[in-house]
């Protein structure tokens, strides 16, 4: 499953609200480019009068006079083109600052059933590689866009109001400019679009290898992921390919271009001239704006590749959105703290079940241990039970209510999942653990800490909870980050808790001394625990053993054991390890 792509009017919807929000700082900054442009074409007008002059008889002062008003200008422009692109980079920042913030409220608020099925390589593309780009044609495209429209335009309006016989050789740029140009628009959207596509499934393909190493190298796979990576490499060189061939006929068609209208300029000015129809100095101000226009001009057209390759990129993040929610909100609130799950059954892809008609009902305040082998569904079943994934059939309730008709917000006062996976944000240990609770005071998060048995190496910190930690801070080691993460869950403080393996990275004694520890926290709520390590089991109130997507049998340790079936040939197998 690939997230989608927004089209052609989406984008273009979307760009224009950006730019209608924007609307004043890029008025500013178009009046100061169009000023510094105004300046900029004083040079060759000055020129081509100082040209008629000289040809007609002038003085040595009206020469002087030229001259300093041209060196006024130079100065004026300089002034104006610094204060123009400076206006330009704060608002291309501004912009790209909005767009920055729009897309990360919009990954936070994506389905994680929708994130796992679609992997992880096309979600890090956009959030990496796409993000650059678009960011880098907002701080450095929008700015020059402007100036080289405002410059060509003015430029066109200047020639003409010259003379209009002269300008009129301008035009020999049209004959190829175009056709070239837009050969090439009609081919760079979908190409380009190609081109992210490989990337990303390349990203995904390097990023899962890497991720699984360990898994690669014991089932021999290292041939076949090797086999994988080239043939997304040749993917990705064939895209980069076709978009380097578009560019191979756009440029040198484009600079071809350029050299007609000067050259027709010239011939065609000399014949005016011939004829009387105009001046020397009309000619030789039209083929300095002749000159001075080609630069705008190839400077557009680099722009507009350049915008062709960020349009993209924007396409692909703000088709994002378009992510269809996989649960709606309603009214009903649950009438207690049961969770119950009746019929559940679920499918990552249509017809392949993972989970076949579960029925299991949670006793306030008991603890469950979910049990099995590897793959027999128990990480899935916690999803359920904890409403990250909506059931593909029959249903899991709170006090009456389905999951998935909870807001967000209140599903996460009811029931909340913990993983093995831990994430540690960058910044102050404080922040990291105010994201479950953002009204917690320092004393309340000593309190979850001790909890969980951290205060002591948090106490110990250079900071305390003030230590900034992640990347460039202090490196937490992998049982402090789980520790963390069980902190915020103790802070949330739901009364139905899913502890998926949730202290599988610490090592044993660590682990068990944890669990003991939250014993005493977690007491009178409803815990069910995903763990490999049967001493959970053994700690249970009931045990429920997943084989195959169902539950193949449930009840006390001790009644398991004794009844002779898998869980006793799991505890036995545990007990001799």
């Amino acid at each position: 499953m690939k997230l989608p792509v927004a089209d052609g009017p989406a984008l273009r919807r979307h760009t224009a609200a950006l730019l209608r929000r924007h609307r004043r700082g890029l008025a500013g900054v178009v009046a100061l480019h169009v000023l510094a442009a105004s300046a900029g074409l004083a040079g060759p007008w000055l020129l081509g009068r100082l040209v008629d002059g000289v040809v007609a008889g002038t003085t040595t002062a009206a020469v002087d006079r030229t001259v300093l008003v041209l060196v006024v200008a130079v100065l004026a422009q300089t002034v104006l083109i610094r204060y123009a692109q400076r206006n330009a980079m704060v608002l291309g920042e501004t912009i790209f600052a909005d767009l920055r913030e729009e897309f990360v409220d919009t990954v936070t608020r994506l389905p994680l059933s929708t994130v796992e099925r679609a992997g992880t390589g096309d979600l890090v593309a956009r959030t990496t590689t796409d993000i650059d780009r678009v960011q880098y044609t907002v701080r450095f495209g929008v700015p020059r866009i402007l100036v080289t429209v405002a410059t060509i335009l003015l430029t066109a309006v200047a020639a003409v109001l010259t003379s209009p016989l002269v300008s009129l050789g301008l035009l020999a740029v049209l004959p190829l400019l175009l056709p070239v140009t837009r050969w090439y628009l009609r081919r760079a959207a979908p190409a380009y679009l190609r081109e992210s596509a490989a990337y990303a499934t390349l990203n995904g393909t390097i990023t899962e290898s890497v991720e699984g190493a360990r898994t690669v190298d014991a089932l021999g796979l290292g041939a076949r992921r090797r086999a994988r990576v080239d043939a997304d490499l040749r993917e990705a060189f064939a895209a980069e390919k076709h978009t380097l061939n578009l560019r191979s006929v756009l440029f040198p068609g484009v600079d071809t271009a350029f050299l007609l209208p000067v050259l027709a300029v010239l011939v065609w000015g000399a014949y005016l001239v011939s004829t009387g129809s105009a001046t020397v100095g009309a000619v030789t101000t039209l083929a300095i704006y002749a000159t001075q226009i080609n630069q705008p001009i190839g400077e557009l057209i680099f722009w507009l590749d350049e915008i062709q390759v960020g349009a993209t990129s924007l396409a692909r993040i703000i088709g994002v959105a378009d992510v269809a929610p996989d649960r709606t909100a309603r009214d009903a609130r649950p009438a207690g703290t049961e969770v119950e799950a009746t019929g559940v059954r679920y499918a990552y892809r249509p017809g392949h079940d993972v989970l076949h008609g579960i029925d299991l009902g949670l006793r306030a305040g008991e603890r469950l241990a979910v049990v099995g082998p590897s793959g027999a569904g128990k990480s899935t079943l916690g999803r359920m039970l904890a409403g990250i994934h909506p059931p593909t059939g029959g249903a899991v309730t709170v006090g009456g209510v389905p999951l998935v008709d909870l807001p967000l917000e209140e599903l996460r006062g009811h029931v909340a999942l913990v993983t093995q996976e831990h994430h540690v944000f960058v910044g102050p240990l404080a922040d990291n653990l105010l994201l479950a609770a953002p009204d917690a005071d320092d004393a309340e998060l000593e309190r979850a800490l001790r909890a969980v048995d951290a205060w002591d190496w948090v106490a110990a910190l250079p900071e305390g909870l003030a230590t900034e930690v992640g990347s460039g801070g202090v490196a937490l080691t992998p049982a402090q980050a789980q520790q963390v993460a069980l902190a915020r869950l103790v802070l949330l403080d739901p009364h139905t808790l899913v502890l998926d393996e949730a202290t599988s990275l610490l090592d044993p004694r660590a682990a068990r001394h944890l669990e003991r520890s939250l014993s005493a926290v977690l007491a009178g709520r409803t815990v069910v625990a995903i763990a490999h390590r049967l001493h959970t089991a053994h700690d249970a109130d009931r045990v429920a053993v997943v084989d195959a997507g169902r539950i193949s049998e449930i009840g006390p340790h001790d009644e398991l054991v004794a009844a002779g079936g898998d869980y006793a040939a799991l505890w036995r197998s545990w007990q001799r390890e």
